[in-house]
Order: structure tokens, then C-alpha cells, then sequence
């Protein structure tokens, strides 16, 4: 009678382990990372690191798309109608989580996502061809008050355009006209599409030629490579937003992706080969933990609400 018992618990046991489901180990198919712009630039570049170490670390396979328009408005939104399981990830700007919010262009809200970590600094820059009448921020609005000059930004919407429209009125000018791209490339310089240009890491080319000069750099301090332009901060005091971009997930992913997405990130974050990048191209890459970052982007919010005056 004991063994019949002892055989009857034996079996109930083992019944009742193969009734409970068997909880997967993230990430158990591909994991996605979405990049709102075009390729080549700091966080295409650094996207693609993180989601090469995903793949090699857990050897499951990984892709990294761009999906560019709407001042990274079409990728975040591809973002936010994927189920909130960790298997699309989206490397944003701050404009994605707060300009397009504020203006109603999202059909998303405050609330949809999350960041995992801010990852980089942006070392954006307002130059002209090297030929320009003017070379910083007081000679541009003198030029201006009897010359047209244009503008061309990444992102019309964003808060570094946001930033130089502001800088513009004031110093008492207009631009004549302003024009958004995908990319801010030299080129449109050169080929005087406009005649000044507001852009990022992709900038730096023309700078470091001397092809183009800067005339204010949109950072909490001087971008080292480019030490002789001032920032937009030392020429017009409390107008500048200093533009960020981190990882983020659909509220109400599961604990488990978030940990490995942000390990094996930030093992990337903080490798020689991301510090290095950061210094080649005049950014700062660095690993802001999610609780940070989430307060970071709050109060960026609530500085965009006062640059918009909503």
C-alpha cells in the first residue's frame, strides 16, 4: 500500500509538471531594432553594434531597419503597432517622445514608451559655406537684416530647429525660407540649396575640411573636435535644448527582454569602439540608466513645452 502511494504521488507530481506551461527564455525568435532615419549616421552606427552583440551573445537572429520620414515619426509609429513583447526595439531621438507629441502629429501618447537608456549626446552644429559673410550667431542676424538667407534642418519639428527659429527671433530676423531633410548633407551647401545648414554627425566632414564653418553648436558644451565654434547657450543665453536619442520599448514589455536588451547594450555603450566612435565624429556616447533617462525625458518634455510657448 505505501509503494501504490508513494507511485500515486510520483505520478501526480509528474503530471502536474508537464500541465504547466514552459516559460521561454527571451529572446526566442528575431529580435528587431528600428531606426527612424536614414542609414550611416551615430545611431544607425551604434544600433547596428547593439544588435550585432543581441545576435552573437544569444544566437538569435537580429536586423536593424531604418525606416525613415516624418522627422522619425513613421519608424516610431511602426514601433508602437508592434505587441509590447521586446521584439521591436527602437532606437529614438527626443523629438520622437516629445515635439511630434506635443504638436498632435503621434497617434501615440506619453505613456507608450519607455526608455531602456539614453545612449547619445548630439554634437549638432549651424554652419555655413566657408565663403560666408558671416561667422557666428550676432554677424548672421546683422547679415540677415538686409540679405535673404535660408535654412535647412533635420527634423522641422525637432527641437534643434525649434532652437534656431527661436535664436532668429531673438536677434530680430527671419530666415526667408526653411526646408526639413532626411540628412543634413554638405552638399546642400555647396550647391547653395541653402545657406544655412543645421545638422549632426554628418556635418563633419565639411567642417574639419574647412569646406563649411560652424557658427553655434547646439550642446551643453563645446564639441571637442570643433573647440573654436560657441555654443548657442554662449552667444543667446535660454534658448538651448541639447538633443539626446536613447532605447526605448513599448510600455508593458516584459522585464526579462528589458534586462537583456540593456546588458548586452551596454556592454556596446561603454566598449573602446563606441567611445571611440563618439570622439571620431564630435558626439557623446554614454549609458544613462532607465530611471534616468526616463526623468531626463520628462523634464526635456517640459522644456520643449516652453520652447513651442504651449
Amino acid at each position: 500500500m505505501k509503494n501504490l502511494k508513494k507511485i500515486g504521488c510520483t505520478l501526480a507530481v509528474s503530471l502536474s509538471t508537464l500541465a504547466s506551461p514552459v516559460l521561454a527564455e527571451y529572446p526566442e525568435r528575431p529580435v528587431e531594432f528600428v531606426v527612424p532615419w536614414p542609414p550611416g549616421d551615430i545611431e544607425d552606427t551604434l544600433t547596428r553594434m547593439i544588435a550585432t552583440a543581441v545576435r552573437n551573445e544569444t544566437g538569435v537572429p537580429t536586423s536593424t531597419v531604418n525606416i525613415a520620414g516624418g522627422g522619425g515619426l513613421v519608424g516610431a509609429t511602426h514601433v508602437f503597432s508592434q505587441n509590447p513583447d521586446g521584439y521591436t526595439v527602437g532606437v529614438f531621438t527626443a523629438n520622437i517622445i516629445s515635439t511630434h507629441i506635443i504638436r498632435g502629429n503621434a497617434s501615440y501618447d506619453r505613456e507608450a514608451f519607455e526608455p531602456l537608456a539614453g545612449i547619445i549626446g548630439y554634437g549638432q552644429v549651424l554652419a555655413a559655406s566657408a565663403d560666408a559673410p558671416f561667422n557666428n550667431l550676432a554677424e548672421l542676424a546683422e547679415y540677415a537684416q538686409s540679405n535673404d538667407v535660408t535654412l535647412g534642418v533635420v527634423g522641422l519639428n525637432a527641437p534643434p530647429a525649434l532652437q534656431t527659429l527661436k535664436m532668429a527671433e531673438t536677434l530680430g530676423f527671419e530666415f526667408t525660407s526653411v526646408s526639413g531633410y532626411d540628412e543634413a548633407s554638405c552638399l546642400l551647401l555647396f550647391n547653395k540649396e541653402v545657406d544655412v545648414l543645421l545638422g549632426g554627425t554628418t556635418m563633419r566632414p565639411c567642417l574639419v575640411s574647412g569646406e563649411a564653418k560652424g557658427l553655434a553648436s547646439l550642446a551643453t558644451t563645446r564639441i571637442p573636435i570643433y573647440e573654436d565654434v560657441a555654443t548657442l547657450e554662449e552667444q543667446v543665453p535660454g534658448i538651448a535644448t541639447p538633443g539626446w536619442a536613447g532605447i526605448f520599448v513599448r510600455k508593458d514589455t516584459p522585464q526579462e527582454a528589458r534586462d537583456v536588451i540593456s546588458r548586452i547594450a551596454r556592454e556596446v555603450v561603454e566598449s573602446d569602439e563606441a567611445q571611440e566612435l563618439a570622439s571620431r565624429i564630435g558626439a557623446v556616447v554614454q549609458w544613462v540608466p532607465a530611471n534616468e533617462a526616463a526623468a531626463y525625458a520628462d523634464a526635456y518634455y517640459d522644456r520643449v513645452v516652453n520652447l513651442l510657448g504651449n
